[in-house]
């Protein structure tokens, strides 16, 4: 007898399944390629962060770098005149010289309308005494257009001098949000703004003598001969003015009679101030406002997450109080600013000092100077002919998957022309209250400055 297997019984003999063992290793295979993906991505992704951080970094240095040159090449600078004047050769070596050219200050005090300004009137500083109120008019001396301060860890530690013990408005070291940035250097330089101020004659800005040409002024009456002028509302009631041409300028207070006419004090002038003679392309400017202040320091901000960092911040004119003044900050992530100043001495040689040197020379060891010189305290200041700056510059985020290779960098300024770890710094990042893992790289530029003219 013939027997047939039901169709629905056969089926299921033929129907398989995995395993217990089957599916763990299935289970297990796919945890490790997963595992691979996952380790691929985080590698791909911290790698990524990296060379965007890295990239962010470098535009910012740069950034940081050209503003500074910017500012610190019109150091001293004077309207069309530089700081030449005749030739003449230093004894020792024959090399010629030019004299330096400074305006003459008839203001009783000028110093009121300097912001941030250390140098006071009677002042000791470092191995320097500086000179008393002068009594008659004189040449503005060299300290007055530039000045450096070198700082370590503390401010004692500050030469010539901490400049917030004078300037309360430039913080002072620490690392709490608004302190300034330990281990960093400050400079101020001073210079006219050419671009500004009111050509005289030729239809616009005039000035009025007492007699006959080369007397003493008695008016000036300020009109804008183009758009390209400032309004006669921008010289400020109580501001000082500078008359300045292509040979030399002159500072004196006056008082503002109406919207636009400007009158010497006489109580506030040593002596009446008369026209150049012969001018040569005048022009008026408003010294409060145009004879600039530039203040460059790093400070503590908030840069979130419970992290600081340093920024560059850059100080016109004192700050928003004063004609002209502002203080922003221009790029964070700056964890040091160091300078270096190029002198070029009586004997025609370079070399290069830190501020503390710089200011501490007097005498036989400063270039020709001014005429009519009050001192010889803080001389060296208009022998600057270049200034080589040194930055370094963090990614601001923490990335804790650096190696210690990506974590080292170098900072010529302290001696460290290879690699090294943050903590074999002389100024740690830690000692400034920034974490160690962070990307960081330094930056260095020369740039030559007017005040000095060979």
């Amino acid at each position: 007898m013939t027997t047939f297997a039901h169709p629905i019984a056969s089926a299921r003999s033929r129907q398989g399944g995995l395993t217990l063992v089957e599916l763990m290793v299935a289970m297990t295979l796919g945890l490790i390629v997963a595992g691979g993906v996952v380790a691929i991505f985080n590698s791909t992704s911290s790698s990524n962060r990296a060379q965007t951080q890295l990239a962010r970094l470098q535009e910012e240095g740069r950034f940081a770098v050209t503003r500074l040159k910017q500012d610190l090449s019109m150091a001293n600078g004077q309207y069309c005149t530089n700081s030449g004047g005749v030739a003449k050769p230093a004894a020792a070596s024959q090399v010629y010289l030019d004299g330096l050219r400074t305006p003459i200050v008839y203001a009783k005090d000028v110093t009121t309308a300097i912001p941030d300004l250390t140098t006071k009137w009677g002042a000791t500083s470092g191995s320097n005494t500086y000179p008393v109120a002068p009594s008659a008019q004189y040449s503005m001396p060299s300290y007055m257009f530039m000045r450096g301060y070198d700082c370590g860890i503390t401010s004692a530690s500050c030469k010539p001098m901490d400049p917030h013990s004078l300037v309360a408005a430039i913080p002072a070291m620490g690392t709490a949000v608004g302190d300034r940035v330990k281990g960093t250097d400050v400079i101020t330089v001073r210079y006219v703004n050419a671009d500004r101020g009111w050509a005289i004659g030729s239809g616009g800005t005039t000035i009025a003598t007492a007699a006959s040409t080369g007397s003493a002024i008695t008016s000036i009456s300020i009109a804008p001969a183009s758009s390209s002028e400032p309004p006669a509302t921008d010289f400020t009631s109580g501001d000082m003015a500078m008359l300045a041409d292509c040979s030399n300028a002159q500072v004196f207070a006056v008082t503002k009679s109406g919207s636009a006419t400007l009158t010497p004090d006489s109580t506030r002038n040593w002596a009446a101030p008369a026209p150049q003679q012969p001018l040569s392309a005048p022009k008026l400017f408003d010294f409060n406002r145009d004879f600039q202040t530039v203040t460059y320091y790093v400070k503590v901000v908030d840069n979130g997450n419970g992290q600081t960092t340093g920024a560059l911040m850059r100080r016109v004119n004192g700050g928003t109080a004063n004609p002209g003044g502002s203080e922003d900050e221009l790029v964070r992530g700056v964890e040091r600013l160091d300078f270096r100043y190029g002198v070029q001495d009586v004997d025609g040689k370079v070399r290069y000092l830190t501020a503390g040197d710089v200011d501490a020379a007097t005498g036989i060891s400063c270039p020709p100077g001014e005429v009519n010189k009050i001192t010889s305290a803080g001389c060296l200041w208009r022998a600057v002919a270049s200034i080589e700056m040194n930055l370094v510059i963090d990614g601001q985020i923490p990335l804790y998957t650096l190696t210690p290779p990506e974590l080292a960098y170098t900072y010529g300024i302290d001696g460290k022309t290879t690699a090294t770890a943050p903590s074999g710094h002389p100024i740690k990042p830690s000692d400034q209250g920034f974490v160690d893992p962070m990307l960081r790289r330094e930056f260095t530029a020369l740039v030559s400055v007017r005040n000095f003219n060979p």
